[in-house]
């Protein structure tokens, strides 16, 4: 057995197991997490990128998810500015939806429910002429526009999991829980194993986290033993991203006959992202794919509204993830709750804590619900860690120091200090980076310092400094995860990177 005792073993490197790590390790608890594949490489990477209180809660009275996540969005916006940004959506007013009124309503508690002080407010909008009107049905001639934000969501993750890495808490990718055993004298012994090496560790956990996602009660029942007490919904959501479809920067947000909603949205420039589905998914999450039936579902709904037809031949590319939603008994996938419930099992003198449901919006109120639960099992710290709760809200995530709004002050700065950056390149990596650009650039004088250009704009120092700072190994984790610079990459390019990759991991491992 491992002499290696920890407060916390996280089972799960999402958003919400990076998110208790870092809470968890700036409040001074010893945490070890583990991910068996890339961080953030599932559900967390294939949501529609977006913070928002989620307007069609409403109807679902579902009130107190909808104003905690209304809140989280300034929050997360003051401390990660460079990876969240403000949108603005359009809501047109199509006959046989829902009712003008009820918009009206729906749009007046968004407003004024979650503490807007940054956001501009809702106004209606002419959508019969002018920029907005562009390539929609001649017949829609009223919407109805309010502010969300914009998040990349696997970068969200990988900055938590950075942050809770640099304030103590060890982080294992590409490495599974293949066994969680109480022990005799209380706590757990976890065994994990690192899917490219094989090779084994056993450490000591006063408490164990189940973060797993969609395989929350596969981690329960098969690896700690446990007859799980809440259950996972599993439901696919899948995008497609298709050339875009109009040359302004707003998002429109379209209602269905079946009730459902779909938004498209300005994506990486030459683009628009639609999505997204919601349909029961019964298969293993690790196999989830957007299906033709998927594609056409958004490319029909699109082309309802657009007066040129999205068709499946347009599809550039498409990505689906698998929603752990708390199984409420909703009939409908679109209708089952996104809130959040946390399950503590305190039996055999070995607590675990395992989390069902939850949105990338307001993981970071979940993390501090968990670390309630913690502190009433484990107590408080004796670490002298000089965060207590509410911490996670006031500082910036990695790269993230400086003001909302200030993004471009920063682009400029660095146009001024590495002069010999092209301007898209430099946007890039403020957006990517934030203020860590610097750390990416330090000491480069020219162009050719950064090294081998794979395509788009990816060069070999970026290469480098992913591989060593956010755990990548693929060429996915980077141009699909980290990025989507994969997008602007042919074939062959995207070879080059991968046997690159492989080259210096294998370098790696012989040193």
């Amino acid at each position: 057995m491992s002499d290696t005792l920890y407060d916390l073993a996280i089972i799960g490197g999402g958003i919400n197991g990076c998110g208790i790590a870092r809470d968890a390790a700036g409040r001074g608890y010893s945490v070890y997490l583990c991910e068996k594949n890339d961080i953030g490489g599932a559900t967390s990477s294939a949501s529609t990128k977006l913070l928002h209180g989620g307007l069609r809660y409403l109807e679902h009275y579902e009130f107190r998810l909808v104003k905690e996540a209304l809140l989280e969005r300034e929050t997360l916006w003051s401390i990660a500015p460079h990876i969240v940004r403000p949108l603005r959506f359009i809501l047109p007013y199509s006959k046989g939806m829902r009712p003008a009124w009820m918009l009206r309503l729906g749009l007046f508690i968004y407003d004024h429910l979650g503490g807007r002080k940054l956001l501009p407010g809702t106004r209606r909008v002419d959508l019969a002429r002018g920029q907005f009107s562009q390539g929609l049905r001649s017949d829609l001639r009223l919407g109805f526009e309010y502010s969300d934000c914009w998040v990349e969501d696997n970068r969200l993750v990988v900055l938590n999991a950075i942050d809770a890495q640099e304030k103590g808490a060890v982080i294992r990718t590409r490495t599974a829980c293949v066994a969680a055993r109480p022990l005799p004298q209380g706590g757990w012994q976890v065994v994990t194993e690192d899917a490219e090496t094989g090779r084994r560790e056993t450490i000591r956990a006063r408490m164990l986290v189940n973060a797993g996602g969609p395989w929350a009660n596969a981690i329960v029942r098969e690896i700690a033993g446990r007859v799980p007490r809440g259950r996972v919904r599993q439901v696919q959501g899948s995008h497609i991203v298709v050339p875009k479809l109009y040359d302004h920067d707003r998002c429109f947000i379209f209602q269905n006959s079946d009730g459902r909603i779909v938004f498209t949205i300005p994506y990486e420039d030459q683009y628009t992202l639609i999505g997204t589905t919601d349909r029961d998914y019964p298969g293993d999450p690790a196999d989830v794919a957007a299906s033709e039936e998927e594609i056409a579902y958004l490319c029909n709904l699109a082309s309802t509204y657009f007066r040129m037809p999205v068709e499946p031949a347009d599809v550039v590319w498409t990505y689906s993830g698998v929603r752990p939603l708390y199984d409420d008994g909703s009939s409908a996938a679109q209708a089952a709750t996104r809130d959040y419930v946390l399950e503590v099992d305190d039996s055999l003198k070995a607590p675990v804590l395992s989390i069902f449901g939850g949105k990338i919006t307001t993981y970071r109120r979940l993390a501090e619900s968990a670390l309630d639960l913690v502190e009433e099992r484990l107590g408080q710290t004796l670490r002298q860690s000089g965060f207590s709760k509410g911490w996670t809200g006031t500082t910036p995530l990695p790269g993230g120091d400086f003001a909302p709004g200030d993004f471009d002050v920063q682009v400029v700065r660095l146009k001024r200090e590495y002069g010999f950056l092209p301007d898209g390149l430099a946007t890039r990596l403020v957006r990517q980076y934030g203020t860590r650009a610097w750390r990416l650039l330090a000491g480069k004088e020219k162009l050719g310092d950064l090294g081998r250009h794979f395509g788009a704009d990816l060069t070999q120092a970026e290469v480098d400094f992913l591989c060593a700072n956010e755990w990548t190994r693929s060429a996915d984790d980077i141009l699909f995860r980290r990025s989507k610079l994969g997008l602007r990459m042919t074939a062959a390019e995207i070879a080059g990177l991968e046997a690159y990759l492989k080259g210096t991991y294998e370098q790696r491992r012989s040193a």
